[in-house]
């Protein structure tokens, strides 16, 4: 069976206690490792402020999953986002090779600008010193 590569952007409700939502994305996990996917990365936004209400809710909490998977777990896995009733909204797209490519690039771009901020932030505490 073929496998592509996606990313899954997931808002949950953020008035949960952060035990829930902790469950909440361990289950989302939970449902793409043993439906034959393979996580790549899931990366935690935390509590954002949404840009309107949704569901009487003023904020949010992101989560995006990058992983390998078949057609059939897609529908699998926005299934149990539908059934689940602590998501609030949810995205599932394809990436194709620009997108990875794309996104390896800002993750690098990212890295090196945190070691330029760390040479910074430790050259400024040495003069202090």
């Amino acid at each position: 069976m073929r496998t592509r590569n996606y990313e899954s952007v997931v808002l949950i409700n953020a008035t949960l206690e952060d035990e829930q939502i902790e469950t909440t994305v361990s289950r989302i996990l939970e449902v793409i490792s043993t439906n034959g996917g393979e996580l790549i990365e899931a990366d935690k936004w935390g509590r954002k402020r949404l840009a309107y209400p949704i569901n009487k809710s003023k904020s949010g909490y992101y989560l995006v999953i990058r992983f390998k998977a078949s057609t059939q777990l897609i529908s699998t896995l926005e299934r149990n986002y539908r059934l689940d009733e602590n998501i609030i909204r949810y995205l599932t797209i394809s990436l194709d090779k620009e997108a990875l490519e794309a996104i390896s690039k800002q993750k690098e771009s990212s890295k090196q600008n945190e070691i330029v901020v760390d040479k910074v932030v430790s050259s400024n505490n040495e003069g202090n010193e």
